[in-house]
């Protein structure tokens, strides 16, 4: 086991809480309004229209006119597998340049924005705005470790919350096996995700779990988190809260990897996840 046994079950906890929290957000932007519908029926051989009163699902607009992207949920899965080379090559051209005020910069926007869209799933818009601001400034230049894992319960459903309508299942599954591979790639073949990985840690601005103990820290990523709530996000459009069975196969997934990790190596998490979120 990498980790100590108590460090592990904190990790696997916070995991859960971060699904869980996540599928909240989701379904608080989730409105049901009664459309009412004519449909022509024959009745004594006879045409008739009617109007039939039935419930349509939809998601709320963002905060502050924040808008989502406009792709198509079929062909999704293009367009945000590019998004996350071009971010991976702007987080390694920073990291090359030690350009910390950008890299500062970035973090704050990413955390506000996403923590304003997660706030205002339980609060209005003025008090979201307020505490997203505090939250992201605390986080990018006053961190702590409670203050740093309790934020990150929520930035994944505000991620969530921007992709969910705009993917479907096919997409969600095809997002999953190519983040696997490049997770493969870029942690055991390239290693460029474990130099970022250390360098977020040494500043204090890492994108994901992080729990110091002793002269070692655990970590786990950011994208570990996001993806596997995505998946279950896309579930829950149409099954509900049934989609939490996929938050509990994939902590049971990520326990596994957990338990049979080595010490002072680096794993890649979504392949695992992947298969527990299948």
């Amino acid at each position: 086991m990498k980790h100590t046994t108590a460090i592990t079950a904190v990790l696997i906890i916070l995991f859960l809480l971060t699904q869980i929290v996540g599928l909240k957000v989701i379904s608080n932007y989730i409105v049901v309004k009664e459309v009412v519908k004519k449909e022509t029926v024959i009745e004594n051989g006879k045409e008739i229209v009617k109007e039939i009163t039935i419930q349509e699902e939809s998601f709320e607009e963002l905060p502050y006119g924040l808008e989502r992207p406009e792709i198509k949920e079929k062909t999704s899965y293009i367009q945000i597998a590019l998004s996350i080379i071009i971010a991976t090559a702007l987080a390694l051209i920073l990291l090359k340049f030690q350009a910390m005020r950008l890299w500062k910069l970035w973090f704050f926007l990413s955390v506000f924005f996403t923590l304003l869209i997660a706030f205002n799933a339980f609060v209005s818009q003025i008090f979201a705005l307020i505490l997203a601001l505090v939250f992201a400034a605390f986080k990018t230049f006053k961190n702590n470790v409670v203050l740093h894992n309790f934020s990150e319960l929520f930035i994944y459903g505000g991620l969530a919350v921007i992709f969910v309508p705009v993917v479907n299942l096919t997409s969600i599954i095809v997002i999953l096996f190519l983040i696997s591979i490049y997770d493969f790639i870029a942690v055991w073949k390239t290693k460029h995700m474990i130099k970022l990985a250390k360098f977020q840690t040494r500043i204090k601005l890492f994108a994901g779990l992080l729990i110091p103990y002793g002269n070692k820290t655990a970590i786990l990523g950011g994208g570990d988190m996001g993806f596997p709530l995505l998946f279950s996000g896309v579930l829950f459009k149409t099954y509900g809260w049934n989609a939490i069975i996929t938050v509990i196969t994939s902590a049971i997934a990520l326990t596994y990897l957990l338990i049979k990790s080595e010490k002072g190596k680096y794993y890649p998490a979504m392949p695992f996840l992947t298969v527990g979120c299948l």
